[in-house]
């Protein structure tokens, strides 16, 4: 079931607050994360409008963790960084999804936690749509 105050269940300008749909894979939907501290950020959203991992199905978590792991061999396939760390939070938005965060040794957060939204890199139209050409190029 959708929920149409959610922002992954709505897209549109919901979701264009703070991501750019990417693709949808069997079971998500991605997103690059405009605030892009982090090169290569994104999100994988669950198709379901579901709160908990353990909400779904075996068989709809494991095409979930599918996804997951198939963005996070994008980004390290495109952009190389050295660790991705993984948030699922959600709070308040009550939406299985996660953030993939790229990180490279001595910048910016590198050895602690990311911040959701540290409000300190946006890009222009035309670098937004390079980073997601680039990874649409490696979603294999």
């Amino acid at each position: 079931m959708l929920d149409p105050n959610c922002a992954y269940c709505a897209e549109g300008e919901l979701v264009a607050k703070f991501g750019i749909k990417i693709c949808e894979l069997p079971a998500s939907k991605v997103y690059l994360f405009k605030e892009q501290s982090h090169k290569g950020r994104c999100i994988v959203a669950s198709k379901f409008h579901v709160s908990e991992m353990i909400e779904l199905s075996e068989e709809e978590r494991n095409a979930f963790f599918a996804d997951v792991n198939k963005v996070a061999n994008a980004i390290h396939n495109a952009f190389h960084p050295d660790k991705v760390n993984y948030g699922a939070y959600g709070d308040t938005g009550h939406h299985l999804h996660f953030h993939l965060v790229p990180k490279y040794k001595d910048e910016f957060e590198w050895g602690g936690t990311f911040a959701m939204d540290p409000k300190q890199k946006t890009l222009s139209d035309q670098e937004y749509e390079e980073l997601i050409e680039t990874l649409k190029a490696n979603l294999k």
